[in-house]
């Protein structure tokens, strides 16, 4: 593989606060991801960023009630209307030379992105590959489980163009990703899908390996498994940090990483011009009453995106 270092280029940030693919916490309550992007910028995500400000896609309402086991995706048609509009933006960010900062929302949003990336890959005669950091596999799809329901659980499995065709096969794109181009970094050891992805081809190091490697080490093995790729989407889901360091998910899952573990893994992904963008979801501010943990994820972002920031990004004094 010959190192591409990535250029500095101005870091644009969207905001997709969409819960349209996960479940409610509580048959009357409304998972918080939709507020994590309020809640970095209230950090001051972007000053630090020196990025510019691409606005907020607003999702279709969440409104899940009347699904049952065996009816498909939940919201499907949301979350479909809601990626294609999402694909939209990114690749208007991309056009313009920039790199996209997307703000989720749940890990739904991977179709948007996914969709950009095909239709970006295209025109360039390549394929777009997918580094996949994320505490869970979210390769539930029908060749493997009784039923779906929640497309956050099942992203993976949907860009690979496993599931129902309203999600899998946006544009007649079926599949966005190929298995060979994705590579997932980060899941627990005793991942329900780790065999699945394995015998599917997919590449990846769950956290005793990334730990064992190290994250510098890690992020090349995964551009070193791109390297025929025309570019790849970088999705990150903090719930591939220890909950012991960031409890503020819908499912925490012990055995996760550290802050400086995820800032160092992020930093090797985007120092190379093949990285088009990131993408961060799950964050539920909900769990957050004093902003503590959106403070410690912004000086994640910020740390690990100074590669590519232009401006530079800027670092907030201690205390």
């Amino acid at each position: 593989m010959t190192r591409r270092i990535a250029a500095a280029r101005q870091i644009a940030v969207l905001d997709a606060p969409s819960n349209l693919g996960l479940r409610p916490p509580s048959p009357t309550t409304v998972p918080g991801c939709a507020k994590a992007p309020g809640a970095l910028r209230d950090h001051r995500l972007l000053a630090r960023l020196g990025a510019r400000d691409a606005g907020c896609l607003t999702p279709p309402r969440y409104d899940p009630g009347g699904w049952r086991p065996g009816d498909g995706v939940c919201q499907a048609s949301q979350v479909a209307g809601y990626a294609i509009r999402l694909a939209d933006r990114i690749g208007a960010i991309l056009d313009e030379g920039e790199f996209p900062l997307v703000l989720g929302g749940d890990c739904s949003i991977l179709l948007g992105a996914a969709v950009a990336a095909s239709r970006w890959a295209g025109p360039v005669g390549g394929r777009p590959g997918l580094v996949f950091v994320d505490g869970h596999s979210d390769f539930r799809h029908p060749g493997n489980a009784p039923y779906v329901g929640a497309a956050a659980g099942e992203d993976l499995a949907l860009v690979t163009g496993r599931g129902q065709v309203e999600l899998a096969g946006i544009e007649n794109r079926r599949p966005y990703l190929r298995d060979g181009d994705v590579v997932v970094l980060g899941i627990r050891g005793h991942d329900e899908y780790r065999m699945d992805l394995q015998a599917a081809g997919i590449a990846v190091r769950p956290v005793p390996e990334l730990r064992a490697e190290g994250p510098a080490r890690s992020a090349q093995w995964a551009q070193e498994r791109l390297a025929d790729c025309a570019g790849y989407w970088l999705h990150v889901d903090v719930d591939v940090l220890d909950p012991a360091v960031m409890p503020a998910v819908d499912a925490p899952d012990d055995g996760g990483i550290a802050h400086r573990e995820l800032e160092q893994l992020i930093a090797g992904l985007v120092d190379d011009d093949a990285c088009l963008g990131l993408e961060l979801t799950v964050f539920d501010p909900d769990q957050d009453p004093d902003g503590g943990y959106a403070a410690e994820i912004v000086d994640t972002l910020v740390t690990g995106l100074a590669p590519v920031a232009y401006p530079p990004a800027v670092a907030e004094p201690a205390g």
